[in-house]
């Protein structure tokens, strides 16, 4: 990861905290964003888990939906992670009519699909390449109920997807912050790497 990079984590609502600890744990620098101008001080962007909702209206009324959605169509890489990845997906399917996301990535999802907050559990899943199992923990989970072409699947719970990549951005039905391992961050900052180096298609459009 280049020392130059830094990963801004949006801070409106939801567990960015966390985030930003994991962050920290892989020693990169990483900036809470809220503002326009914080966006504008970070190479690549983690969208938290939380209420995608809230967070779709929270992103207008911040005036950050429009400035996050020019710099995701110009290749800064992007990680969501459940609620983030509702935001990121091309297509909601039981999503709120007055409710916008980025369309960053080519996959249809549905929210809450694995349950209710009670309905929440943890469990083990295999990071594609990596013997080693990762503790993956959902809560209020979104299903990702179509994949588009190009999208590549690098994790799968019970032969359901749960965290794919294409290009520069990077979605997970999960909350890696949660668990006490760094390896899905690390994929991420990987991603940002690659982007850097010019060894991966950055534009998401156009």
């Amino acid at each position: 990861m280049s020392a130059r990079s830094r990963i801004g984590v949006l801070a409106l609502q939801g567990a960015f905290a966390a985030h930003t600890v994991a962050l920290t744990r892989l020693g990169v620098e990483s900036r809470e964003v809220r503002l326009s101008g914080d966006l504008g001080e970070c190479d690549a962007l983690v969208m938290p888990g939380g209420e995608s909702t809230t967070m779709s209206k929270l992103l207008e009324t911040s005036a950050l939906f429009d400035p996050i959605a020019e710099r995701i169509a110009d290749g800064m890489p992007v990680f969501g992670t459940c609620a983030g990845m509702i935001l990121l997906a091309r297509e909601v399917t039981d999503g709120r009519p007055d409710q916008r996301s980025f369309g960053a990535i080519d996959i249809a999802v549905q929210r809450n699909a694995y349950g209710r907050q009670v309905d929440s559990f943890e469990t083990d899943i295999a990071l594609r390449g990596d013997a080693e199992p990762f503790h993956a923990v959902f809560i209020r989970a979104p299903r990702i109920t179509r994949l588009g072409v190009g999208v590549e699947v690098l994790a799968e719970q019970s032969g359901d997807p749960v965290l794919v990549r294409s290009n520069a951005v990077m979605a997970a039905s999960f909350h890696p912050e949660l668990a006490d391992d760094d390896r899905v961050h690390q994929l991420f900052l990987t991603l940002v790497d690659e982007v850097r180096t010019g060894n991966v298609a950055a534009k998401t459009r156009g």
